[in-house]
């Protein structure tokens, strides 16, 4: 008996080992990249939702962007520019000057022309124009939504992880103490070695979990970071309490507020609207354009001046070759415009139902964990507790007790999770940010 004690406290002074190491590397690296908690307003997902809009390089490369797309309808409605000339016309010979008095057919000319593009061509080539800053504009909504969900998305993982390290950081005072009665109930010869090893194992099993929700918590902290535009070795952000979100939204208003204010598909309307300019402009094609020039020729002295008026017009001579295939080509792209339009609307509204039914099915899971089972759980584990330790239930069952009450309560914050990135997704189609 006394061999078998001192081999069960060897093993037991072993875990006490193994937890002081994993602390102990835990510790430095919190040191090392965590500061004292920044202010509320640093912490707070909404400031962090602004700080991603505005510093996020690629929310500011879509906003440059479209700011450098609204120069070009300007561009577009004007004139090509005028050409200028000059020309010098000599008599019998190439020498400069050669018969400037001798022959009314030598001049020095002056003049300037201007291309003119068929009618109505410069206004749908301006409105062409207005359509892709329309959808370059949408483009940036789009990335403004997709970086803040993102960051929601992020926040609300790293809120998960940060719950379950707490739960199992409880869970294992709880496998502590629950060791200590197994070891009491051992050396009294009550219990058996097999439960003082259970508990042990099971304690050694939640290190091992500890150290891959740090894992995972630090890798969505770089993420996260990322996104915000800092640095990697910044300090660590603080991530905050979250309370349930309500959002009351039905299919039929959901699929309202999707079609309406969906970045992406208004991007995909705009670039539709834009084929269709595009097409009218290639039947466009069939107008001539047309150039005006005027020339003044100076003579030499004694002979009278020359002014001369030039008309012209390009015909579209090859249509068959050129504008014919144009239109053709115009209106295959915008049937093309036109159905991925459709694909879009038909992404969106089932991207925003699918998120509706998650977000639902997580409150329903939520109430369940909360006003059910993890009552229930509680009280089945201190039941439990006190039955062990007067002998009344064996280990396994006392074990169970402890290990479901852990399950449900991360996954009562897992389905917490759910449901706010559920809403965040929704937030994203709709355009609500509250």
């Amino acid at each position: 008996m006394d061999r078998l004690a001192r081999l069960v406290a060897k093993r037991h002074a072993v875990i006490l080992m193994l937890v002081a190491i994993a602390v102990a590397r835990v510790a430095p690296a919190n040191a090392q990249t965590t500061l004292p908690p920044p202010s509320d307003a640093a912490s707070n997902l909404d400031a962090l939702v602004r700080e991603a809009v505005a510093n996020n390089p690629g929310v500011i490369a879509a906003r440059e962007h479209w700011q450098a797309v609204t120069r070009v309808p300007i561009q577009a409605a004007t004139l090509p520019d005028p050409q200028a000339s000059i020309q010098h016309f000599t008599v019998g010979s190439p020498q400069p000057f050669s018969g400037y008095e001798s022959s009314d057919f030598y001049y020095t000319g002056f003049g300037v022309s201007q291309d003119i593009p068929g009618p109505g061509k410069l206004r749908l080539q301006k409105s062409e124009a207005t359509k892709d800053a329309e959808y370059a504009k949408h483009r940036y909504e789009g990335a403004e939504r997709e970086v803040e969900e993102k960051v929601k998305e992020i926040y609300f993982e790293l809120f998960y992880h940060s719950k379950t390290l707490v739960i199992l950081d409880r869970n294992q005072q709880e496998l502590s103490q629950i060791q200590q009665i197994a070891e009491t109930r051992y050396r009294l010869g009550q219990g058996l070695q097999q439960d003082l090893i259970k508990a042990q194992l099971q304690a050694t099993e939640i290190l091992k979990e500890h150290a891959m929700h740090h894992l995972e918590e630090d890798q969505e902290q770089l993420e996260l970071k990322q996104i915000l535009g800092r640095d990697p070795d910044s300090p660590n952000i603080d991530i905050g309490d979250i309370e349930v979100t309500r959002l009351q939204l039905d299919s039929s208003k959901l699929a309202l507020l999707a079609a309406s204010g969906s970045p992406d598909l208004a991007a995909d309307r705009a670039m539709e609207a834009r084929s269709a300019e595009a097409l009218k402009l290639a039947h466009q094609g069939y107008w001539p354009d047309f150039t005006v020039g005027y020339t003044y020729q100076k003579t030499g002295p004694g002979f009278r001046d020359y002014y001369m008026l030039n008309l012209g017009a390009k015909i579209p001579l090859y249509f068959w070759r050129k504008q014919a295939p144009a239109i053709e080509q115009a209106a295959l792209e915008a049937e093309s415009a036109r159905e991925q339009t459709r694909a879009t609307q038909l992404q969106v509204s089932t991207a925003a139902e699918s998120s509706l039914v998650a977000m639902r099915t997580a409150e329903r899971v939520m109430s369940i964990y909360r006003e059910g089972l993890i009552p229930q759980a509680e009280t089945s584990q201190a039941s439990a507790m006190s039955a062990y330790r007067v002998g009344k239930v064996d280990f396994q069952t006392l074990l169970s007790s402890v290990l479901d009450l852990r399950n449900l309560r991360q996954e009562y914050y897992r389905s917490l999770a759910d449901h706010e990135i559920a809403i965040a997704k929704i937030q994203q189609v709709i355009g609500d940010r509250r």
